[in-house]
């Protein structure tokens, strides 16, 4: 079987005939299973849950559903004897299924190695398959892959960005139109399922980041040497640029560690002066000093601070993506202006560090994509002395050296969600000085509205109100997105409701 799955290294091999199971039937897994069923494969999904649309399709690609409790595994499955299985990436590595996959000795494939294997069904006019650059880290991978895709599209490649951004990479594999660049985002949960295996469904990327690395998902992977030891996987096999965060030591050790191909340089970023193969900021400038013949004498302007404050683009953490990006971009050698040009109409995401509000001074600022506390640490250090509202599913990480080190400078704690107690006690040992309100969920159903309420009785005029988590969201909300948007109409209707209580006020007979 082993001699079967190494010849699989196409989309025009033999694959039909051939016993899949895909676990889980989410966007990513149905991707997994239409192109297998494509390939002539015989597919079995095993899931938990699914929704009407993706379990009603199944049948209609030519696929069979088991749908059940997956504590442990079906007597369908064993039946089944698969001959390899392919496992979304929610699936964690104690999970039933999973163990008994790698204790039956059943190859586990995650869908970035099915991806790769395929990757060849539409070629490019050269007739090569797209190149690959690879993105992950603790935060900032969504606004950096979509930064680099902005980059390559304004430098005249055809780029799209897939991935756990949203796209499912099998999908763009497929498309008829076809790319001469994928910028694919990877999660710590798709990099372990790569790292299970190194032969010839792992990638060979053009360029590869980790843009930094802390604690989380450590309930996932069992401990945090298990997170770094998948993230590192990012770099393996780089053919040219293997980008690293000068900020963050264990991302350069990942790429001192790393097997890439012979001639990959390392080019690192940060937000200090840069060295000849780094990107950096000299005197509000960014710019290049890794992709030009003179890098020991010259540097390349790609932009300035200035420029990107007025697009709400200057905040710390951002400006590091944005050098990340144009690290990977400048790999594939889209100029400089191309890199300046695709900053000029680049917008972040909804509910990253985005001002939902400015009210009689108070600055009211949504970033719920702050899920971590590495994320809200950069929320902070962009908004010092804010209002900070905290809280959500903690995922197993400790908060405390997040308020030890942020938490004494903050205004106020508004603190929410089901792990409250712990970041209580963080503020009661670390910033007993700062007034911490609690919002208990239990109490009321308009989290948000209480939340805001409690944050605009202690903002004054030049205060940020931060909406900055530092947690999962699935305790009290459907996602990061929602419990922005819940904010933001709370902030609205906060307002709103202040206008009416003057005009009532005013109504009063004596004007009192």
């Amino acid at each position: 079987m082993t001699d079967r799955l190494n010849g699989l290294t196409s989309w025009n091999a033999d694959w039909k005939g051939l016993r899949v199971a895909v676990l889980g039937l989410a966007a990513t897994g149905f991707s997994v299973a239409d192109t297998l069923t494509e390939l002539g494969a015989d597919v079995l999904v095993v899931t938990e849950t699914a929704a009407e649309e993706h379990a009603k399709l199944v049948p209609v690609i030519g696929a069979r559903l088991w749908q059940g409790d997956l504590s442990r595994v079906p007597d369908e499955l064993r039946e089944f004897a698969p001959e390899v299985v392919v496992a979304s990436p929610g699936f964690p590595p104690s999970h039933a299924v999973v163990s008994w996959a790698r204790e039956s000795g059943i190859p586990l494939w995650g869908d970035i190695e099915l991806a790769w294997r395929v990757r060849d069904k539409v070629l490019r006019p050269d007739g090569t398959p797209a190149e690959w650059v690879l993105i992950t880290g603790t935060n900032g991978k969504t606004t950096t892959t979509r930064l680099a895709a902005t980059m390559l599209v304004e430098g005249g490649l055809r780029a799209a960005p897939c991935g756990n951004i949203g796209v499912p990479i099998l999908d763009a594999v497929r498309d008829p139109a076809g790319f001469d660049v994928l910028v694919v985002e990877l999660s710590s949960h798709q990099l372990w399922y790569l790292g299970l295996n190194d032969g010839p469904g792992s990638p060979v990327p053009h360029a590869a980041v980790c843009l930094n690395l802390a604690d989380d998902h450590l309930l996932w992977h069992g401990s945090f040497e298990a997170y770094r030891d998948a993230k590192a996987v990012v770099y393996r096999h780089t053919k040219v640029a293997a980008v690293y965060n000068k900020a963050d030591e264990q991302t350069m050790h990942m790429v001192e560690d790393a097997d890439v191909v012979e001639g990959a340089r390392a080019i690192g970023f940060d937000l200090g002066v840069p060295g000849p193969s780094d990107l950096g900021v000299i005197e509000g400038i960014l710019v290049d000093r890794a992709f030009l013949e003179e890098r020991r004498t010259s540097a390349l302007e790609l932009t300035t601070v200035e420029a990107l404050a007025e697009r709400g683009l200057a905040a710390p953490h951002i400006v590091a993506n944005i050098l990340a990006a144009a690290a990977l971009a400048r790999s594939l050698d889209v100029p400089p202006v191309a890199v300046r040009t695709a900053l000029e109409g680049f917008r972040l995401d909804p509910h990253r560090i985005e001002v939902v509000a400015r009210h009689r001074g108070v600055t009211w600022v949504d970033d719920s994509k702050a899920t971590n506390p590495h994320a809200a640490a950069s929320s902070l250090a962009a908004y010092p002395g804010a209002v900070w509202i905290v809280g959500g599913q903690l995922k197993g990480v400790d908060i405390a050296e997040l308020v030890a080190q942020r938490g004494p400078a903050s205004r106020a704690a508004i603190v929410i969600g089901v792990d409250r107690a712990e970041v209580v006690a963080a503020f009661a040992r670390h910033a007993p000085g700062v007034p911490v309100f609690e919002v208990d969920h239990a109490q009321t159903e308009n989290v948000m509205g209480r939340a805001v309420e409690l944050a605009a009785g202690v903002a004054r005029e030049g205060d940020v109100v931060l909406l900055a988590p530092a947690a999962a969201s699935f305790d009290q909300f459907t996602g990061y997105d929602d419990r922005g948007s819940r904010f933001a109409a709370a902030v609205r209707d906060w307002i709103e409701g202040g206008a009416q209580r003057e005009h009532d006020d005013d109504a009063t007979p004596d004007g009192r």
